[in-house]
Parts: structure tokens; C-alpha cells; sequence
């Protein structure tokens, strides 16, 4: 998984209402929820955001978040890539300042960062007062209270997992699009990745416990979930039961309200003909796939320890592709892996160039400390660099071409907001459409402004780089449709 597949509002963190009146309460104090890295990381901050809650915190509004009139900011942290790293103690540097201007300011660092570099960041950012490990986001209220009362940072990181995170209150921050984990950890072994270290061996969640989270998402106005997982989709391997994400995806289709349903990131290796029929034959599940390639050479492959060729994943899109042809799927490619060598590149040319990709989120590789692949003989950045561009140069070619088939045919599109950079000025509303590529949509002269949460069918008018305008005219035969 990884953050890029999401846009700034899905991942940005929610921000409290005004109050109704000229005195809001401060309850135990003012918190901010700074998040990095996936789409686990944003659930998480959900989880963090909800035990602070029911500690007798108060999320701050806008007005508080920009003014900095804050009490409390927990950081998420991210470990996947190095820029996330330094990310992280470069706004944590940052911090440092607000805190000299509000002494009693707390500051929290949580999430994979905190996992892995636990004693390191109370080393070198004494001004935080708790670091708390992935499975310790119930701890935190007690490590902000032991800090103010011994004046030094708390840390606590667990290496076993004690409970699932779903256990703990939530404050999600959408009420129409919620993200469900199915499974926390990763029993994979590729040599690139620092995930088992810091989220630990895989567990899943009883069948049973999820589609109930799920009906209470709904309840509580859902309309889309997302299934969330390391390997989403090797749930129920663990107990013999090879068919359980598929079973999982067929039940998810007997709750009554829940229009889509979408799941990140599958395995290639795991990707079963059962999960494909379970897609393509459960209406509310989307035909959108995310599906990390990371290189079309199977040396490189070999050497990442991923447990699939080339030709098993083109396979594996080939079914995909006859079970459900108007399918969307993405990937993830690493560029310059130790040892890649410029055939080995152009096998992963060859791949993308075949399989033509919705979209590709490409990464240079980064080397993490305790990893493998760290170890290795690296490949010179400027190398690296030329085959970077040169692989998004072509990517941004497909994606270009495929967004164009989208051009006058109509679509169905979930309001998610206004949040596009001219939605306001251009009187459009945002949201994604079922196969979940990105569409602005205009609202016609005289017709009200959709709230978030409605199905707006519209006519496709201009395909962009990354995203679609729907900016139909229904006096020239154009579809525009709201359903609430």
C-alpha cells in the first residue's frame, strides 16, 4: 500500500467543526493528527484520533489548527521510503519552535517510524514527550499523562500484537467512505521491505468481527468501504482457508446500503481464480485493482524475493481483464533495484507497455537499514534517475490515452466533495467512479449542488492528465443525474 494512491483530502487528517457557541471547551486539551506514509496509516490515525477522543481530548478545528492554538499533535509516521524518514524529523525539527512558544504543548510520534526508531527519536528530539509503536495506540492518553508527571519522554513499543486496532474508538473522517482492516502484519519476506519489522507477522480478524464493522459503517452512513490489509488478499491462509477473501467479497454484497466496495493491496502470488469470479459476480465490488508489479525482470524479481514471474502476473491480468473488461488496475514499480541492469529495465518496459497500466506509482529505490536489499551493491543514482524518467514518461503516455477512452461516455461518480483546486470557482464537485479514476464534475445552471455522499451519473467531457471532467449539457443530449 502506499499513500500516493490517495488524493490530499483522503489523506488528510479531520479537523473539527466550529463550535456553535463563542466558547468551545478544550475538554483535556486541543489535538492535531499528523499523518505519513498508506492507507493503514490514515485508519490508524482514525484509531489514535478515537482513544484520544474517549481520553477527553477535543479535535481541533481550523481555525485553532492554522492559528496554532493547539494542545497536543501526534505524529504518524511512515518507514516504507527514505523521504518519509526525513520527513518525519524534519517536521518534528519544525515542532521544536512551537513548543518553545507554548511550553506545555505535548508532542506524540507514533506509526512505523516509532516502531523502528523508538530510542533514536527521544535521542534526538528530546522536546517529544511519548513515542508509542503501531500496536500501542491504546497507550498513548497514559504515556502523555506519565510524561507531564516525570517530565521526559515515554516510550512504548511492543513487538507481539495484544489486540487488533479495530478494537479501539474510532473517529473517522469520512462518514461516507470508511476503510475496514481485515489484517494487520506481513509474512512476506522481500528484501526491500521494512513492513514485518514494523507491523510484525500477519493476524486476521475473525470474519464475523469485520462484516459487523462494516454493517456499523453503514449504520452510521457509509456507502463505500475499503478492505484494507498488508496482503489483503492471503486472508484466511493462516487457518487453511484459502477461500476466505473471497467469501469475505461475496458477503460484503449481502449488506443491505453498502454501494461499493473496494480492497489494498492484494498479493500477486495469492491472487486466486476464486477472487477474480467473487469480483466480477458481487455487484458492489469495484473493478478497481491495485496490483504491485515492482519489476518486470524476473531476475529482479528473484532477487526481491517476490514469489511470481512475469508471465504468472500477466496471466493472472489476462483472466482479470476477460472476467471484468472495463477493470482499472494500477501498480507499484521500484526503479532501480540493487543490481538492475538496463535489460532488466527493459523488461519492465516491455510489461508496462503490455499491460498498460491505469496508472503506475513509481518509487527509486530506497535503501532501509536492516533490510537485504540494503546490503546490496547499489546502482548508481544518475542510472537510476534516466530509468525513472523514462519509465514515467511512458506511464504518463498510457494513463493519458486510457482516460481519453473515457471522453463522452457516461459515468457514476460518489461525491466525496469540493475539494479540487477550482471546484468552487468552476461550481464542480469531486469524487471518484467506480472504477475509482478521479472526476470533477460541473453542476448544470439550475440544478442544486450535490451533498457528499450522492451519485452524480454524468457525461464524461474532457479526459485530463490524472483525472476526468464531467461537464455535461443536458440540452445537447448530455447525462447529468443525481441519486441521493
Amino acid at each position: 500500500m502506499n499513500e500516493d494512491m490517495m488524493t490530499e483530502a483522503e489523506r488528510a487528517s479531520k479537523l473539527a467543526e466550529p463550535a456553535a457557541n463563542d466558547t468551545p471547551t478544550r475538554g483535556k486539551g486541543v489535538f492535531y493528527v499528523h499523518t505519513l506514509g498508506c492507507q493503514m496509516n490514515v485508519h490508524d490515525s482514525e484509531r489514535i484520533a478515537g482513544v484520544l477522543e474517549a481520553d477527553g481530548y477535543v479535535p481541533a478545528t481550523e481555525e485553532q489548527y492554522l492559528n496554532h492554538d493547539i494542545d497536543l499533535i501526534v505524529m504518524n509516521t511512515c518507514a516504507v521510503r527514505e523521504n518519509a524518514a526525513e520527513r518525519m524529523y524534519g517536521t518534528i525539527g519544525l515542532w521544536a519552535e512551537l513548543k518553545r512558544e507554548r511550553p506545555n504543548l505535548q508532542i506524540a510520534v507514533g506509526g512505523c517510524m516509532a516502531q523502528l526508531d523508538r530510542e533514536k527519536i527521544a535521542k534526538k528530539a528530546p522536546w517529544v514527550d511519548a513515542v508509542f509503536g503501531t500496536k500501542n495506540i491504546g497507550s498513548l492518553p497514559q504515556l502523555l499523562d506519565q510524561a507531564r508527571i516525570e517530565g521526559h519522554a515515554q516510550v512504548k513499543v511492543q513487538e507481539e500484537l495484544n489486540y487488533f486496532p479495530s478494537q479501539l474508538p474510532t473517529d473517522r473522517a469520512s462518514k461516507v467512505s470508511s476503510w475496514v482492516a481485515i489484517s494487520v502484519g506481513c509474512n512476506n519476506t522481500c528484501t526491500f521491505c521494512i513492513v514485518p519489522t514494523t507491523r510484525g507477522k500477519e493476524h486476521d480478524r475473525r470474519p464475523g468481527d469485520i462484516l459487523a464493522e462494516i454493517r456499523q459503517c453503514v449504520d452510521e452512513g457509509a456507502k463505500e468501504v475499503t478492505l484494507l490489509g498488508q496482503n489483503v488478499n492471503s486472508f484466511g491462509y493462516g487457518i487453511g482457508d484459502r477461500f476466505a477473501f473471497s467469501k469475505l467479497l461475496r458477503a460484503c454484497g449481502e449488506i443491505d446500503g453498502l454501494e461499493r466496495v473496494r480492497f489494498t493491496s492484494p498479493h500477486p502470488a495469492a491472487f486466486t481464480d476464486d477472487v477474480i469470479a467473487a469480483m466480477a459476480e458481487t455487484p458492489n465490488v469495484m473493478h478497481q485493482l491495485h496490483f504491485p508489479l515492482q519489476s518486470g525482470s524476473d531476475r529482479i524479481l528473484r532477487a526481491m524475493r517476490r514469489s511470481y514471474r512475469s508471465a504468472k502476473f500477466l496471466d493472472i491480468l489476462r483472466k482479470i481483464r476477460e472476467a471484468m473488461p472495463d477493470a482499472q488496475i494500477s501498480t507499484d514499480i521500484i526503479v532501480g533495484f540493487p543490481g538492475e541492469t538496463e535489460e532488466d529495465f527493459q523488461e519492465t518496459l516491455r510489461v508496462v507497455e503490455e499491460v498498460r497500466f491505469a496508472s503506475a506509482f513509481t518509487f527509486i529505490y530506497s535503501p532501509r537499514p536492516g533490510t537485504p536489499a540494503a546490503e546490496m551493491e547499489q546502482v548508481p543514482h544518475d542510472v537510476v534517475q534516466d530509468r525513472f524518467e523514462r519509465l514515467v514518461a511512458l506511464q504518463e503516455r498510457i494513463t493519458e490515452e486510457n482516460l481519453k477512452t473515457f471522453e463522452g461516455r457516461d459515468v457514476e461518480v460518489m461525491v466525496t466533495g469540493a475539494s479540487g483546486k477550482k471546484d468552487a470557482a468552476t461550481h464542480r464537485v469531486t469524487g471518484r467512479e467506480k472504477t475509482g479514476v478521479l472526476v470533477h464534475v460541473g453542476v448544470p445552471e439550475g440544478e442544486s449542488m450535490p451533498q457528499v455522499g450522492d451519485f452524480v451519473t454524468a457525461t464524461v467531457t474532457h479526459a485530463g492528465r490524472h483525472n476526468l471532467i464531467a461537464d455535461p449539457n443536458p440540452e445537447a443530449g448530455q447525462t447529468y443525474a443525481v441519486r441521493h
